[in-house]
């Protein structure tokens, strides 16, 4: 929360970080346990964060299991950087990302730059790193887009469902499961729409998958989820590839969908879960955040520009 100091301080706005208790009036308690109060005409913003202050190696270890979780169809480790190839197909599973390895964090050097990029060109693609938050630094002059919020969420906070399910979590994608996939619940309208990689949503590194559908004979929800465990030993479950047919959104079908991933998760060993979802989906990030999970970091992808 920050907030307006009264006349007479040396700064006229002062932050408070710590568990919201009260709107009327606005307070906050403190890790410490100190209550703050103030005025509502004080406040000046309030954003909500996670329970503490993420650490960098925090960082570091979720976007490992997320890597794991989505390591397209070749890898390489090159200086503390996941090269990853997918046929072109997401940005994930095409893109390099520096996770360090051993506990050291990634070199970024022009040697390590090209190694990766003479490793892509191997593969036929173009070179592109993804960044998360702290891990390394945007290269000077290149380009970056499609910023990317990563949210997690503790299962032990989180109601799983209780009882027979609906929804039916298998081990790899139908064909229903696929155009579902393929057209984001949106009628197929548009035949330039590539179809999905088999390969590349199949694909883990000592992860376990489960692809769930809702509805039959066709879906009317799906989702894709990947157990995978992170260097400090948690077992994260990624949700992925979740969609609502376009005439049965707004019922709770993608809420359903994603709580019972995690409970099929939770079943699988996982301890807490994550999303990564484009800063600019706006009902994305509601459900995700209604459901219970919060921000942990965000990361963007950039690329030398030509």
């Amino acid at each position: 929360m920050r907030y307006r100091l009264p006349a007479g301080y040396p700064q006229p706005l002062t932050d408070v970080i710590g568990e919201l208790v009260s709107m009327t009036p606005p307070a906050v308690r403190t890790a410490e346990g100190e209550l703050v109060t103030v005025s509502a005409d004080r406040v000046v913003a309030l954003k909500a964060l996670g329970p503490r202050p993420i650490r960098t190696k925090e960082i570091r270890s979720l976007e490992t299991a997320a890597a794991l979780a989505w390591p397209g169809t070749a890898h390489r480790w090159i200086d503390g950087w996941l090269a990853r190839a997918g046929h072109g197909y997401t940005g994930r599973a095409n893109s390099a990302v520096p996770l360090g390895e051993s506990g050291v964090p990634a070199v970024l050097s022009i040697d390590t730059m090209r190694k990766i990029a003479d490793w892509y060109t191997e593969q036929g693609l173009p070179l592109l790193l993804q960044l998360p938050d702290r891990l390394a630094p945007v290269p000077p002059g290149w380009n970056t887009w499609n910023e990317t919020v990563v949210l997690g969420l503790d299962i032990a906070n989180f109601v799983l469902p209780q009882g027979p399910s609906m929804v039916r979590v298998a081990d790899a994608p139908d064909d229903a499961w696929l155009a579902t996939h393929r057209y984001r619940g949106e009628p197929p309208l548009d035949p330039t729409v590539r179809e999905p990689d088999r390969r590349v949503l199949t694909a883990t590194i000592d992860g376990t998958l489960g692809f769930a559908s809702l509805g039959l004979p066709e879906p009317l929800s799906i989702g894709r989820g990947a157990v995978t465990t992170a260097p400090d030993g948690r077992r994260w479950i990624g949700l992925t590839c979740v969609a609502v047919a376009a005439a049965h959104r707004r019922n709770g079908l993608g809420a359903l969908v994603c709580a019972e991933l995690i409970r099929w998760g939770a079943e699988h060993g996982a301890t807490h879960a994550y999303v990564q979802v484009s800063i600019g989906n706006a009902g994305a990030l509601s459900l995700y955040r209604d459901l219970g999970f919060l921000e942990h970091h965000t990361y963007r992808y950039t690329a030398p520009r030509h």
